[in-house]
């Protein structure tokens, strides 16, 4: 299962539950807090008709005719018609009864019939005479299973006992309030549990995206891609940068150990050629083998000392954070100048540079490092060009970048090639030759153009090789 579902359903199971729990609860609640309610108005009805009748008791049973009894006839007849709460109550539902000191019935609002009856085994008569508060609840009959509820209140005067007063009143009168308190309580329940199954869709969503932003970097690292880690709040956003930290210890790592095989490799073919060359010179030999293995040593210190400057070099630029020191350049006019350094060695290969296009372009640079790149451009290209060939020069400019083009006539380089050029210790054979260069060269120009903000791109030109140094203007 995926984790998008995994995390939704654990929300939505626990969401869920409390929900309906809490709901549950709820609407267990809803209607005892209702009787509840209801039973402390009761006691206050009891204990003020106690005192209204407390005058007529004193002065004997009341009368059927009597004020008391004419007061709840009127109450009684009394017609209602008010809103309460958007609900329209439209009778009056309580039942007083009186009883004497000996529990019998002497006064009945609801039932006249019952008028000398013994309810003194009620309990809300029987406990109210004993002075404790009596409430009882019972049913209408066998058939009817509604609930009337029945609190009591003493009736006293100048201390003494004269009977009771009871007031009734059927649940079923307030179950319009209570339906509509659980109604309104199973919605907003209900409500609530939508709203959390959005919030956690929306958290699943969020945490989800950012998962996949966190594995799709993981994937581009893995392919070899050098990406920023995603910008993630808190600890997702923690995961990404240690996940780019440890990407980068272990291209480091790898990169150094490719390095340390790659500059083995380079070194060997020189080294080898000048144990050979000085163990034939500790021999007697004609004076012409002497010069010329004499020679060789020194070509191959030679070669030696330029791969070693040449790390050097890379190794400096790749700590390099900035730019040195700019200088406003024109980009012909001193590609020009570097032209001219390298006569000598144009003429030694009957080499000539043309020009194809020169456009008058500005770009602020570092010049130490400008000569770098198109030194190592430069000679890259006279050592693939073949003999009496052409080298191409171009300078043209868009509104954001300045270009400059070199391009020989030499071999080129095969397609599956062009992806690994400007990566250090990565080269093609010579033209004629079966010896291969270092990279570095490339390398370095391709650390330039990232320092001064551009690019180093490469172009099959069938035939040779067109290389172009991009610089922001």
């Amino acid at each position: 299962m995926r984790l998008g579902l995994r995390v939704f359903f654990g929300f939505f199971l626990i969401a869920g539950l409390s929900a309906v729990l809490l709901l549950k609860v709820f609407l267990a609640e809803v209607k005892p807090s209702v009787r509840e309610v209801m039973e402390d108005l009761m006691v206050d009805t009891a204990h003020l008709l106690a005192e209204v009748a407390a005058d007529e008791l004193a002065e004997g049973p009341p009368r059927p005719d009597g004020r008391l009894a004419a007061q709840l006839q009127r109450y009684v007849k009394r017609e209602v018609d008010v809103p309460i709460w958007g609900l329209r109550k439209q009778s009056l539902s309580l039942r007083i009864y009186v009883t004497d000191m000996a529990g019998r019935v002497v006064l009945d609002s609801g039932q006249p019939s019952a008028v000398g009856e013994d309810y003194s085994q009620w309990r809300d008569v029987a406990l109210t005479l004993r002075g404790d508060y009596g409430a009882r609840s019972t049913r209408y009959s066998a058939d009817d299973r509604s609930t009337i509820l029945v609190v009591a209140a003493p009736v006293l005067k100048d201390g003494r006992r004269l009977g009771v007063v009871s007031v009734a009143k059927p649940v079923a009168s307030v179950q319009r309030f209570i339906d509509r308190a659980e109604r309104r309580v199973f919605w907003a329940g209900a409500g609530l549990l939508a709203a959390s199954l959005l919030v956690g869709v929306a958290v699943t969503l969020w945490l989800v995206a950012s998962v996949r932003r966190l594995r799709r970097y993981a994937q581009q690292a893995q392919a070899g891609q050098a990406l920023a880690p995603p910008e993630v709040p808190g600890e997702l956003g923690e995961l990404a940068h240690a996940m780019d930290d440890m990407r980068r210890r272990l291209e480091g790592r790898e990169q150094l150990e490719h390095d340390v095989r790659a500059l083995t490799h380079e070194l060997k073919s020189p080294l080898a050629a000048l144990r050979a060359s000085g163990e034939l010179l500790q021999d007697d030999l004609p004076e012409a083998d002497r010069q010329r293995f004499a020679a060789q040593v020194l070509d191959q210190t030679a070669r030696l000392q330029a791969l070693v400057e040449r790390v050097l070099a890379l190794s400096q630029l790749e700590a390099q954070v900035g730019l040195g020191e700019r200088q406003r350049l024109m980009l012909a006019d001193w590609t020009e100048a570097q032209l001219r350094r390298q006569e000598p060695r144009l003429a030694q290969k009957g080499l000539r540079a043309t020009w194809t296009e020169r456009a008058d372009v500005a770009v602020d640079a570092d010049p130490a490092l400008l000569e770098l790149a198109f030194g190592n451009l430069l000679v890259n290209a006279i050592d693939f060009a073949p003999a009496g060939s052409t080298l191409e020069l171009a300078v043209s400019a868009t509104p954001t970048a300045a270009r400059l083009t070199l391009r020989d006539h030499g071999p080129g380089v095969p397609p599956q090639a062009f992806a690994q050029l400007g990566r250090r210790f990565f080269s093609t054979a010579r033209p004629g030759s079966l010896v291969k260069g270092s990279g570095l060269g490339l390398a370095i120009a391709r650390r330039v153009a990232e320092l001064h903000g551009g690019r180093l791109a490469f172009e099959a030109a069938e035939p040779g090789l067109r290389v172009t140094l991009t610089l922001p203007r």
